[in-house]
């Protein structure tokens, strides 16, 4: 072994401010699907979606596109933390947010005047059920009887689709601020700078 010791190899990875809303997204997502995984819930299935709030802010302030990739590492990266990656609740979850996101990216082009975040987050809600009802016939449980459960899941996907999207909406209604710093001074001290009319944290 040299005096001069090992230099350490490290990998840079060069990030665009799009993938910082991304990860900083789909960390509050998965922070939310967390919490509600401690919910009980009285059926198997029925959550209230609180993640969704995340997606819909996301689609109407980022696009489609990005909405997906938040919607698909919340998925992905969730299973793994609550230790059910690749088991039926995994592709449970997958299907409804494959579902849900082939809606919204329908919805999205639907006139704004009439539709807004409520409409996305009710037609996200429904398509979200119907994915996982459509994985449990045709992989869990083939049986006709699972149509019984369709009239509890759609009140389900009602109600907490009204709600989210009207969190959604109240959020995207008010006015943000971004929170920056300018170049120190000639004392040395950074000085923060604000600026109306964007949520994104610099």
């Amino acid at each position: 072994m040299n005096g001069e010791g090992e230099k350490a190899s490290s990998i840079l990875l060069a990030t665009t401010q799009q993938d910082h809303h991304i990860a900083r997204m789909a960390a509050l997502a998965l922070g939310l699907s967390v919490l509600e995984a401690a919910i009980p819930s009285p059926l198997p299935g029925v959550k209230p979606g609180l993640a969704n709030i995340v997606i819909l802010i996301v689609l109407a302030r980022y696009g489609w596109r990005t909405a997906a990739w938040v919607s698909l590492l919340r998925v992905v990266a969730g299973s793994l933390l609550l230790g059910n990656f690749l088991a039926p609740g995994f592709f449970l979850s997958l299907g409804g947010a494959l579902c849900s996101l082939a809606i919204l990216a329908e919805s999205q082009h639907l006139p704004r005047r009439w539709f807004g975040p409520v409409t996305h987050s009710i037609l996200a809600a429904f398509a979200h059920i119907a994915g996982q009802l459509l994985v449990v016939y045709w992989w869990l449980i083939p049986h006709a009887g699972i149509a019984y459960l369709i009239p509890i899941f759609a009140a389900a996907a009602l109600v907490f689709g009204t709600v989210n999207g009207l969190i959604a909406a109240h959020y995207l209604s008010e006015p943000q601020i971004t929170v920056g710093w300018a170049a120190p001074t000639m004392s040395g001290a950074a000085r923060p700078t604000f600026d109306s009319g964007s949520s994104d944290l610099k």
